[in-house]
């Protein structure tokens, strides 16, 4: 994972400190900036008193509306503050100054760059929110309702559809530029933010049902063939929407977005998909749930399915091969928030579009490339931007109606990194639709 996503989510934890931190009085916001090769990242951690001798902490990156990463060990010798987060395979050390008005420290990641902290008044705080926008909370299911931010605006109605990891809030700073010429709304996904969140099963996170969601937000706001705008995961949400109900909204934006989640590229495979395609048919072939006629079920597993599966197995065992065996990885303890969970049923219920019969504009964003000729750095920026210069490629030959655009040194939050591109992009394409 690269420095700049290990912050791109909030982290929520209960920390045991020491009686020489709990005797401080750390409460309140500590922010700092984290500069990274591609990106300066703000951050925010907010500590407050927990139950008994305990602290909560939330690191946030408001910025960019995250989620979080819960830290799985924290401890406190004197003033140095450790923490260590197994799941990307990050740390923290800091150090509290004397008179507890900051933390100077350092994250580690593969490198390491300084995170020096300090603490924000009520007004100074990033975490204020002073965005023009208003909520409210619109009901997609029983029991299940998402959070909708509408910046207002004139025009053509457009939705904003956050990537994994995200919420709606991480437009907040893109949002007011489209609000010259479009009515703008931004959609919190279920397990997301302040959205609902449902038990992480299979049906309550399919990329179909997340589809559904921001068609019952449509349908509760009475908006009129909306133009969907999604960034990175999000743009499963517009393929399952363009594939199913395209009738429903004027053009898809796929912002860095439209990957093999968002369109299955067969010469290429993606072994997550396929394992859930297999597994969803052979579902339907168990005891109690097997179809009347079942031959259209099976022709499709051993014609299609299976081989594809298969295909990217060999590909996978291939690449084994060459690598070298790798030594155990230490036991890590789980962290115990459902955010996580709810990530992988999101992973498990993605699956192969390739009828995406809506208009679309679909960016992407190769981002720089660094590091000597011949480094493994410098590799793998090569080979990640080789990737998505392959998927643009089958995307625009799956839908020759749809318009692709390559960014240069751009960041995967593209909307930030090239805001103006994006902007006379997404203006002449909108441009072009039909009222």
């Amino acid at each position: 994972m690269s420095k700049a996503m290990l912050i791109a989510r909030p982290v929520s934890l209960l920390l045991a400190l020491s009686s020489v931190l709990f005797a401080q009085d750390m409460a309140g916001d500590w922010q700092g900036t984290l500069k990274t090769p591609s990106a300066e990242i703000r951050v925010v951690l907010k500590i407050e008193k927990g139950a008994g001798s305990t602290w909560k902490v939330t690191e946030f990156t408001p910025d960019e509306g995250s989620n979080g990463v819960v830290a799985d060990s924290v401890s406190l010798e004197g003033s140095e503050l450790k923490l260590t987060f197994a799941r990307i395979r990050g740390s923290y050390q800091g150090k509290i100054s004397d008179d507890g008005t900051s933390i100077a420290g350092e994250w580690v990641q593969g490198g390491s760059l300084p995170l020096n902290l300090t603490r924000a008044t009520e007004e100074s705080s990033w975490l204020r929110d002073t965005t023009p926008h208003t909520i409210q909370f619109v009901t997609v299911e029983d029991d299940v309702k998402l959070e909708v931010l509408d910046w207002g605006g004139s025009g053509r109605p457009l939705i904003l559809l956050h990537g994994g990891g995200n919420n709606s809030h991480g437009f907040d700073g893109f949002a007011p530029a489209l609000a010259d010429r479009y009515h703008v709304y931004g959609i919190t996904r279920r397990g997301s933010g302040a959205s609902s969140a449902p038990a992480p099963t299979n049906a309550n996170y399919s990329a179909d049902r997340l589809g559904d969601d921001v068609l019952a937000v449509i349908a509760d706001l009475r908006l009129d063939r909306p133009v969907l705008v999604g960034h990175s995961l999000g743009g499963q949400e517009l393929s399952s929407i363009g594939s199913r109900h395209p009738e429903k909204v004027a053009g898809l934006i796929y912002l860095d977005a439209a990957y093999q989640y968002a369109y299955y590229d067969h010469s290429k495979g993606d072994l997550f998909i396929e394992v859930n395609e297999v597994r969803r048919r052979l579902e339907q072939l168990e005891p109690g749930n097997m179809p009347q006629d079942p031959k259209p079920l099976i022709d499709e597993l051993l014609e299609a399915s299976i081989p594809e599966l298969e295909r990217s197995l060999r590909r996978i065992q291939e690449r084994l091969k060459e690598d070298p065996p790798r030594p155990d990885a230490p036991a890590r303890p789980r962290p115990s928030v459902p955010p996580i969970e709810i990530e992988a049923a999101i992973g498990r219920g993605s699956q192969r579009y390739t009828d995406i019969r809506a208009p679309v504009l679909a960016i992407y964003a190769l981002q720089p490339v660094r590091g000597p000729t011949g480094s493994s750095a410098r590799a793998a920026g090569e080979a990640r931007n080789q990737m998505k210069l392959d998927q643009a490629a089958a995307f625009q030959s799956g839908l020759p109606s749809a318009r692709v655009i390559r960014f240069d040194d751009a960041s995967h939050y593209v909307f930030r990194s090239n805001e103006a591109d994006v902007l006379r992009e997404m203006n002449d394409f909108i441009s072009s639709l039909p009222d």
